[in-house]
């Protein structure tokens, strides 16, 4: 929620083709950054977990925040893909992921939050639950200022196509 109490909200960027989303909604074309507390989240909806150059930092997050109805058949791509992002970004993941079935589809859960070293800091692996966690933003700090890898990062931009 901004300031001025208006409420936030982020459009899923990359439509998941192989379910046919393109023919219901339309792909967000904004980045969207929030702040929490004084932690900047990055937003992202499920599929956009895969694309890197899409979740890469500017420097503008501490946290990317993963919604996701990712399922269970691919379970381990999710677990591996939280942690790229972490690494990769020298930011924590929070993936928050549906557990439980439908017709034709089961989903595992692991809703999971990973530091900035791929390390799990919360896993609820296949159950349901709720889990506080306290973020250390002095640690992510003094890391991304001892191994500073933006620094030598690709320079380029985002250009959205429409």
């Amino acid at each position: 929620m901004k300031p001025t109490g208006e409420v936030e909200h982020y459009d899923k960027h990359h439509l998941f083709s192989v379910g046919g989303e393109s023919k219901f909604f339309t792909a967000g074309a904004e980045r969207k950054v929030v702040e929490w507390r004084g932690v900047r989240y990055l937003l992202n909806i499920c599929y956009d977990l895969r694309f890197p150059v899409w979740c890469r930092t500017e420097g503008d997050y501490d946290v990317l925040l993963f919604s996701a109805l990712w399922p269970a058949p691919r379970r381990e791509v999710w677990r591996t893909l939280l942690r790229a992002r972490a690494i990769e970004n020298q930011a924590y993941v929070v993936g928050v992921n549906r557990i439980g079935e439908e017709p034709g589809l089961k989903y595992a859960g692991d809703s999971a939050v990973i530091d900035y070293y791929g390390r799990s800091v919360a896993d609820l692996e296949a159950k349901e639950g709720v889990e506080v966690v306290e973020l250390d933003m002095e640690g992510l700090e003094a890391f991304r200022s001892k191994f500073n890898v933006s620094a030598d990062a690709d320079k380029f931009e985002i250009k959205i196509c429409q």
